[in-house]
């Protein structure tokens, strides 16, 4: 008797042909677009307004390389939606969308270029030679983050299982509701009349799902809403024309590849650099996560991409963009299910990746940054800040939500400090000259705010495992908190958050005269406060009865 073979995968000629272009790349590739546009938007004024970095040191240093990042990533992952689609022979494979990475974009901006400029100025450097030395520190976190994130590509699902998700979900929900959402909202709202517009069109069409007609592109929508009353009132006479100075050029090829310099600076530079690692790598540690949920949120709408590899991209793109002198991770994004949803295939990633690399070089970014107003640009995102948020919770046990929300809490420290910032100088007072009370209070938001991204994450964690009655796992975490705290990678009672033995860090303090407040907020009182913690949470579980823990079915 004969048996008959089984069939084996249809034959390359049979398999249908993939429809890598369709009508829906069309509104894929200008929310896209605008998303990493915006992201670059959003570095640019705060390094030069906020921070007071040379405009065209950043457009020309910065920009290039941070959008070349993009450009490798999207053309990868086209490249594999091509490889997908030819594998299952399938025509309606959607890529993967990847991006500037937007909480990346404030760590990195607040808590690495900012403070290594202001630094670097207050060691008597001027503008132009203290951005190079900010620059060169944020290249440097950028390669060590591409090269942690490929370390950790084998691995990304035994990393998802070992941090819990309420800890890192919870940082990222931080950085989404004060960062994200809030600062953004203070530019819309300094124009109201086309910030708000352009904000009433996105929340409508990305947060409610209104359908536009004739699926016309959101974001293009939103910009032009508001870029329409935005200069109308310009030319009314009633609001504020272009932003920033007008581009001498209509094109400025810039393409820096610094490794050379770099590598001097480095050597001589390590250790500074080295203090920055514990903002970088939780940034780098939070894509790697969302990398593995964009896999699995994008598998079950049907494409289904090798978890390790999305990671290893974004890991190979975050080190390219670095090595062009790029400050800002790539990330895969979250919203492959509403891109496939929209009808896209693969042409909304290779044209955003050759128009983000060609703005970035070519120079044509100077003239976006000049007229595109951040009123009307920035809600995009509010909207990511939001879409953060409630992915944050859904992603969430139901159980853990009390840990998301404490994650959140270190977050509005660093706000706190922040307007601080802001408020002291312009008042012109000194610190020794505030009120005993005020400068108490200072030292206090101050430590709390200090490394509040591993704050976030320890502290989500730890409520986390308790919730779920593991004691001696929630007083591991608590242990590992008072060491970090003990060197200042959290609760850092120097302004400028340096990591350093806490003998270090007293001496620093009495010679800024901050002693006397910051006697409370020393490492050695936040590393004993841990350590209590600690002491009674394993009392707790000694004494007490074991929390019942339910486990969530959804």
């Amino acid at each position: 008797m004969s048996i008959a073979a089984e069939p084996g995968p249809p034959d390359l000629e049979s398999r249908p042909r993939y429809e890598w272009a369709r009508p829906g790349d069309v509104n894929a590739f200008f929310g896209l677009m605008i998303d990493n546009i915006g992201g670059m938007i959003l570095m640019t004024s705060l390094l030069v307004v906020g921070f007071g970095f040379p405009r065209d040191f950043v457009l020309t240093r910065m920009i290039p390389g941070t959008a070349v990042g993009v450009l490798a990533g999207d053309l990868i992952f086209t490249v594999m939606a091509f490889r997908l689609a030819r594998r299952e022979g399938r025509t309606d494979v959607t890529a993967m969308p990847l991006g500037l990475d937007t909480p990346s974009t404030f760590g990195s901006v607040f808590l690495i270029l900012g403070p290594a400029f202001v630094a670097a100025r207050g060691r008597g450097l001027d503008p132009s030679s203290a951005a190079e030395h900010a620059w060169f520190v944020g290249v440097a976190m950028l390669l060590a983050s591409g090269l942690f994130k490929l370390a950790c590509a084998p691995f990304c699902g035994w990393i998802r299982r070992v941090v819990p998700r309420a800890g890192l979900l919870g940082s990222l929900t931080a950085i989404a509701l004060v960062l994200i959402s809030f600062l953004p909202l203070l530019d819309v709202a300094a124009q109201p009349v086309a910030g708000f517009a352009s904000l009433a069109v996105v929340l409508a069409t990305l947060s409610a799902r209104w359908k536009l007609p004739n699926r016309a592109p959101a974001m293009l929508v939103a910009v032009a809403v508001g870029g329409v009353l935005y200069y109308g009132m310009f030319l009314s006479g009633l609001g504020p024309g272009p932003e920033g100075e007008r581009p001498q050029d209509w094109l400025r090829p810039s393409l820096p590849f610094p490794m050379v310099p770099w590598w001097a600076w480095f050597q001589a530079n390590w250790r500074e650099a080295a203090g920055y690692l514990p903002v970088a790598l939780p940034l780098a540690l939070a894509t790697i996560i969302g990398g593995v949920d964009c896999t699995e949120s994008a598998a079950a709408v049907g494409d289904d991409y090798h978890t390790g590899r999305i990671v290893g991209v974004e890991g190979l793109s975050t080190l390219i963009g670095g090595f062009f002198g790029g400050v800002i991770q790539s990330t895969p994004y979250i919203g492959h299910p509403a891109y496939k949803a929209m009808g896209a295939r693969a042409a909304y990633t290779l044209a955003t990746a050759l128009f983000v690399g060609a703005v970035g070089v070519l120079g044509c970014f100077d003239w976006i940054f000049h007229l595109l107003p951040k009123a009307v640009v920035f809600p995009i995102l509010i909207f990511i800040g939001l879409e953060i948020t409630a992915q944050s919770f859904a992603a969430t046990p139901t159980r853990h939500y009390p840990a998301v929300a404490l994650a959140c809490v270190p977050a509005l420290a660093y706000l706190a400090t922040v307007a601080v910032g802001q408020v002291l100088p312009e008042v012109g007072r000194p610190f020794a000259e505030l009120s005993p009370e005020l400068r108490r209070w200072i030292a206090t938001v101050t430590a709390l705010s200090g490394g509040f991204i591993v704050t976030s994450l320890l502290w989500g964690a730890t409520l986390a495992m308790l919730i779920d009655g593991r004691a001696r796992a929630t007083a591991g975490v608590l242990a590992l908190a008072a060491g970090l705290a003990w060197f200042g990678v959290i609760h850092s009672p120097l302004p400028s958050g340096a990591v350093m033995p806490p003998a270090a860090v007293m001496a620093e303090l009495e010679s800024m005269g901050r002693a006397g407040a910051s006697a409370s907020q020393s490492p050695y009182s936040w590393a004993a406060a841990y350590l209590a913690m600690a002491a009674v949470v394993l009392a707790v579980a000694r004494f007490a009865e074991a929390p019942d823990v339910e486990v969530d079915r959804t």
